[in-house]
């Protein structure tokens, strides 16, 4: 990635230090002048040279004409749906399930994740909303930001002016929905045509597309600030529908946030609708009013889940809001797919004055009870996940069993050097990405954190780092390697270039010291898990060189990145790491990795589960050790997701307990708050 920094010239020789302290490559590359031209030159010649006035000028005006076209629309009719219509609907391109594609990206780094991409007891509801903490570096804040987006091709195809203005307004409804507001949410447009050439019909899309978007900007009181458009979605004869995606921002305290899927059986729930659908006069006012009254009631409590509502209408809603905990649903009319743009389904206990608006009640039985038919969930859930599966797969047949282990036999120990504010060293290598997220858990539990970047960008970078990151060992009574992509993950790399980077003479002896002479304790997550586990440090707890009899981890079964949360059972009670917590606790738990599979010869695994060195194991809803990919993401022998040393002072795992402070992942129940540094911390005290 590049960016550039402009500065004052004074300070470029200072930026540039600061920058190389970080690992990063800075240069001067343009200065600022008096003069209003741009010029740049390139082997002693000058190859542009331009006023800034026609730089403003956009070059030569230009001009077209446009024809608006008749919306090509139809009395559409939504009829009642069957179980066969609700399974299809479900199983649809446009309303399956892409969960298999959203677990390949990491859903919960920088510690400011308040709704997961999917939520509930069994992570299946998608909430219509990205919500997330605003970072900051000290303290903590309930502030977060909300991110939501618009479009529906088939409106936009059947008319460019209804789309728009029906992107805006779901956009808006989402954040709405979600705990944000109206008078506080900005938009962003990205707007995607055919090639226009020289026809004016073909003009006359993105301009009624702008002319909808206005309308519905004017209507919410909603302003965008901000778009990019492209006009050439065209290939020979084919087009791209007309396309202007609308993406709504806002802000809301974290507590208030709202997630989609039903939280309890008995609850009302309710469509509340101010439109006159999809291609009639919307009444803005009236919608004003809705999104009014839901930020209200969302505000006093009163809303246990919301969604807005979208392609699949009244259906596709009730159909995720009850995938998530397995709730089902009693209906008081069948449900239909009507698109009511701009309206909510809302589960609350009651909201007097709106019984016209009931539509159905929650139920403990994961079933749909409409017309007198009794309609299987799972069946609908199945069709659901099944359409995608050949493409992005997130389920895989189970392959043996796990044997669920605890060992608490073993007392507490502690450092025979005490230290009020224990410090804990975490290297920075190309590639990590949770360094601020360890150092807050780590500041949290009442340690000290010292963050140093590994410079790697010259031989003499590299000799300068693991110098200065020996004497900051020796310095201190902890070591944590936290996680990231080291290297890019490259293939069967994860860990790579920290493991050799462990294995200079200077670092090494420093570990050795650590480990061996002052009681300290270390501990690697994620990549820095798999450098432990190359080093040998975990299970062996020294620097050694390993071979084929050596566990490893290695790629995750699916063969792909994993990013959910997942249950981790504490088996062993001997590190002082996990000194918090019983053996038997189970703890929810981000994970996001490529390569956490630990494999090993079961005499090995044996042989570390009688010694108390496997530490914590992925488990199911009952708590037990399991195969199964829904809950071991990786597929690990044995279930293993962490180890330790033959003394539990060195512990190395793959979740990402650091990634968790209150107010995160909302959406899934669990104890998320697995606080391993609060161990370590009292180790020294």
């Amino acid at each position: 990635e590049r960016m550039s920094v402009v500065v004052a010239k004074e300070d470029a020789a200072r930026f540039i230090e600061l920058a190389d302290a970080e690992n990063l490559e800075a240069r001067v590359v343009a200065d600022i002048t008096a003069a209003p031209r741009l010029t740049m030159d390139w082997n002693g010649k000058t190859i542009v040279n331009l006023s800034r006035a026609f730089l403003n000028s956009n070059g030569a005006p230009k001009s077209a004409d446009v024809k608006i076209a008749a919306p090509q629309t139809s009395d559409s009719v939504y009829p009642p749906l069957t179980k066969t219509a609700l399974t299809e609907l479900a199983a649809s391109l446009a309303l399956c399930s892409q969960k298999g594609l959203g677990e390949r990206f990491d859903a919960t780094i920088g510690r400011g994740t308040v709704l997961m991409p999917y939520g509930g007891k069994y992570q299946l509801t998608p909430p219509q909303t990205m919500a997330g903490k605003i970072p900051v570096l000290e303290g903590r804040t309930d502030a977060a930001s909300l991110m939501a987006w618009g479009f529906d091709p088939h409106i936009s195809e059947a008319s460019p002016y209804h789309g728009a203005a029906a992107a805006v307004i779901h956009s808006v409804a989402k954040i709405i929905a979600s705990g944000g507001t109206r008078k506080k949410c900005w938009l962003s447009f990205q707007e995607y045509f055919e090639r226009l050439r020289d026809e004016p019909t073909r003009w006359g899309k993105p301009a009624a597309a702008l002319l909808g978007a206005l309308e519905a900007q004017l209507g919410l009181e909603v302003g965008a600030i901000g778009g990019k458009d492209s006009m050439s979605g065209s290939f020979e004869e084919i087009d791209v529908p007309p396309t202007l995606v609308s993406f709504a921002v806002s802000m809301a305290d974290a507590k208030s946030v709202v997630s989609p899927e039903f939280k309890k059986a008995g609850s009302h729930v309710y469509k509340l609708y101010a439109g006159a659908g999809v291609y009639g006069k919307t009444d803005y006012k009236s919608l004003c009013g809705l999104c009014d009254q839901m930020e209200a009631w969302i505000r006093e409590g009163r809303i246990h889940a919301a969604w807005a509502i979208g392609a699949g209408g009244a259906a596709e809603a009730v159909i995720k809001m009850s995938f998530g905990n397995h709730i089902g649903f009693k209906a008081v009319a069948p449900l239909t797919a009507e698109p009511l743009i701009g309206g909510f389904i809302v589960e609350a206990d009651a909201l007097p004055g709106h019984e016209k608006d009931l539509i159905g009640v929650t139920t403990e039985a994961y079933t749909l009870l409409q017309n007198g038919e009794t309609i299987d969930f799972g069946d609908i859930q199945s069709a659901w996940e099944a359409t995608l599966q050949p493409v992005y797969p997130y389920l895989i047949a189970q392959e043996g069993a796990a044997e669920t282990l605890t060992n608490n036999t073993y007392p507490t120990i502690s450092s025979p050097v005490k230290s009020a504010k224990p410090l804990f060293v975490i290297p920075v290598f190309p590639g990590t990405n949770c360094e601020y997220d360890t150092a807050r858990g780590i500041e949290r539990a009442g340690g000290a954190a010292r963050i140093l970047v590994i410079r790697n960008r010259s031989v003499q970078d590299i000799g300068e780092s693991a110098r200065a990151l020996a004497d900051a060992i020796r310095g201190a009574q902890g070591l944590v390697i936290p996680g990231g992509f080291s290297g890019g993950d490259e293939p069967d790399g994860s860990g790579k270039f920290i493991t050799a980077f462990f294995r200079n003479a200077a670092v090494s002896d420093a570990v050795a010291d650590l480990l061996q002479k002052r009681d300290g304790l270390m501990c690697g997550i994620c990549n820095g898990f798999q450098a432990l586990i190359k080093l040998g440090l975990v299970p062996y707890g020294e620097i050694r060189d390993t071979d084929v009899q050596s566990p490893t981890l290695t790629y995750n079964k699916i063969g792909r990145h994993q990013s959910l949360l997942a249950h981790t059972r504490v088996a062993s009670n001997k590190s002082p790491w996990l000194s918090a917590m019983a053996p038997g606790a189970v703890y929810t738990v981000a994970v996001s990795h490529g390569e956490g599979r630990f494999i090993a010869d079961e005499s090995l695994i044996r042989a570390l589960a009688e010694n108390g060195q496997i530490a914590t194991q992925y488990v199911d809803f009952g708590g037990n050790a399991t195969q199964d990919i829904r809950f071991n993401p990786n597929n690990s022998d044995c279930a293993v997701e962490g180890v330790t040393s033959p003394d539990g002072r060195v512990f190395g795992r793959m979740c990402h307990n650091e990634r968790y402070e209150a107010g995160l992942f909302k959406n899934v129940p669990g104890d998320k708050d697995m606080d391993i540094f609060a161990g370590a911390v009292a180790y020294y005290r």
